[in-house]
């Protein structure tokens, strides 16, 4: 990258424009504890595959992946399953819906969820995470985004994961209307505390921005030169992270921002530069498709800077 020196200067600014977009937004309370978070909180870290990076705002805030958790365990069910079994379960193309929709289930035949980072999607892929029991599942994500986050494990948000547990009816009707036909061959309640569980993973801006490095990379650890994902997977995700990534307002980012993304409800974004850098941001307040407002905001500014868009 060679906007290092303007980035340096011009983040902390374009990240304060931003921040007045979110009052534009609310941050989700369908699961209660995420309605207890800082409307006006946002911060984010850009890594450089140079080893170089830029922070600016509350880069340093933890936060739960919610949905950013699915790019890596769609890409571990690959791993675990490969790609004909993996997709015999789930599909391949956008909806159009919101992301906790089950409409198509039952309009669309085969019945199957039509990608793997709408919820119903996500929790089909979460049964196919290889483990002898949930608990290996769970420590098995755990250890493989805490090594794509340059750390250890990474750590459970036990308040989290039992508000999502606890609120989490929608998710456990998709669930049983998926095992009614055929698509989910495991128990409901296995399947979802492995699913809740990778949404309740903590990060910061920093640790994201890494993860999304690696798939910048096509799968190789920044640091080590180790491939931590094989690069086919990588494509598949980054494919998935473009038509899909931003639920129901893929396409607008797609024309704005024109990077592979992932979003989650708790106000994350993941963004990346394929080849050159990755990008972690929150920003808690929600627009109507439930992305960070704030968040896209930012990377829209950024985008249009640097001519950032790959389309």
């Amino acid at each position: 990258m060679n906007e290092w020196s303007s980035l340096t200067a011009g983040l902390p600014v374009w990240l304060e424009q931003a921040r007045h977009a979110a009052p534009f937004g609310k941050v989700a309370s369908y699961i209660p504890e995420l309605s207890k978070a800082d409307s006006s909180m946002l911060g984010i870290q850009i890594r450089g595959a140079d080893g170089r990076s830029v922070s600016a705002g509350d880069c340093g805030s933890p936060f739960t992946l919610q949905s950013i958790s699915k790019v890596f365990t769609l890409i571990m069910a690959l791993m675990d399953n490969g790609e004909e079994i993996v997709f015999s379960k789930v599909g391949m193309e956008p909806t159009g819906d919101s992301f906790n929709s089950m409409l198509k289930l039952e309009l669309v035949q085969p019945g199957i969820p039509f990608n793997p980072l709408i919820n119903a999607g996500a929790i089909v892929v979460s049964s196919l995470i290889a483990g002898s029991s949930n608990e290996e599942k769970i420590t098995r994500i755990q250890s493989f985004l805490g090594k794509l986050a340059g750390r250890g494990p990474l750590q459970l948000d036990e308040d989290t994961y039992r508000s999502e547990s606890e609120s989490g009816n929608l998710n456990r009707s998709m669930a049983y209307f998926l095992t009614d036909n055929g698509v989910l061959q495991s128990k409901v309640e296995d399947v979802l505390e492995v699913y809740f569980k990778h949404c309740s993973l903590t990060v910061d801006c920093g640790e994201l921005a890494r993860m999304a490095l690696v798939l910048a990379l096509d799968g190789v650890d920044p640091d080590s030169g180790e491939r931590l994902i094989p690069r086919r997977y990588v494509q598949i995700a980054k494919t998935f992270m473009v038509t899909c990534g931003m639920y129901n307002g893929s396409g607008e980012f797609a024309i704005d921002v024109g990077l592979p993304a992932k979003s989650g409800v708790s106000g994350g974004i993941m963004a990346l530069l394929p080849g050159r850098a990755g990008i972690g941001i929150i920003g808690p307040s929600l627009n109507r498709h439930g992305n960070s407002v704030a968040g896209v905001h930012l990377l829209e500014q950024l985008s249009k800077e640097f001519d950032w868009s790959l389309f």
